[in-house]
């Protein structure tokens, strides 16, 4: 029996969800995309999946991107709600983190940008390499990585097509953290279970108040923000009571 192109694992408040083709540099096919497409709509509605962690199997790749030996599959999802590399197109509701070791680069750069959060091992290779093959970015690369580390660096990547490793990532943003390889992924979901301990609804609403703001002029990113606080009042004065009541005295979690 062939094993599974998407592995799944509810680990303490994290979904982990693997590409699991190590032979093919964890690249992704049409089917290796359905897999992964069928692995967010699990996360959606699992309420108690507070936040994804994604990683690529083997030890060698994060991911690779696009499998090229595939093209024409990949090209007929080329929809607004099914991308290529699976659901690069849509939006997750909850945090999402990529644990990534060795490359992630063309499409699995893509992939990366798409998380909130990126642990990079410390022999993590980001970059563009699809700018060699005269393959576009498709999956959010040419909107997600001004976004991440400015319009400047960005377009360097883009452009150039050149290798990152993991501590130019950190300088610039890229990558939120690096940790000794092999250590990505307990980094990753321990990140998870720290984010998914806080008062879930306020980092709920805060996060997509950045990520929904990020495109609104000041005005109107300030009003949603307003907006999208007043939904969680009861929270907030939960949370304040236990302040109060002398918990989180000078910083203290």
């Amino acid at each position: 029996m062939a094993e599974p192109l998407v592995l799944t694992e509810r680990i303490g408040a994290a979904l982990l969800v693997t590409i699991n083709r190590p032979e093919r540099r964890n690249a992704i096919d049409a089917a290796t995309a359905e897999a992964l497409q069928e692995a967010f709509n699990a996360f959606e509605v699992d309420d108690a999946a507070r936040v994804m962690v994604v990683t690529g199997a083997g030890g060698e790749a994060f991911c690779a991107g696009a499998d090229l030996k595939d093209p024409v599959g990949l090209f007929e999802r080329d929809t607004m709600n099914h991308s290529p590399l699976g659901f690069t197109r849509l939006t997750p509701s909850k945090p999402t983190i990529a644990a990534v070791r060795g490359f992630a680069v063309a499409g699995g750069l893509e992939l990366a940008l798409w998380c909130d959060l990126r642990v990079a091992a410390d022999d993590a290779t980001f970059g563009c390499f699809e700018r060699r093959w005269g393959v576009p970015l498709i999956d959010g690369g040419t909107q997600r990585l001004p976004r991440v580390i400015g319009m400047g660096r960005a377009l360097d990547l883009i452009l150039t097509g050149r290798a990152v490793n993991a501590e130019e990532a950190l300088q610039i943003g890229l990558a939120s953290e690096v940790v000794p390889a092999g250590e990505e992924i307990s980094a990753a979901l321990a990140l998870a279970e720290r984010i998914a301990a806080f008062p879930f609804p306020t980092v709920l609403s805060d996060r997509r108040a950045a990520l929904e703001g990020s495109g609104l002029p000041l005005a109107e990113g300030l009003v949603l923000e307003r907006e999208l606080g007043r939904t969680v009042l009861d929270t907030a004065a939960a949370g304040a009571a236990t302040f109060a009541g002398g918990a989180g005295r000078h910083g203290a979690f």
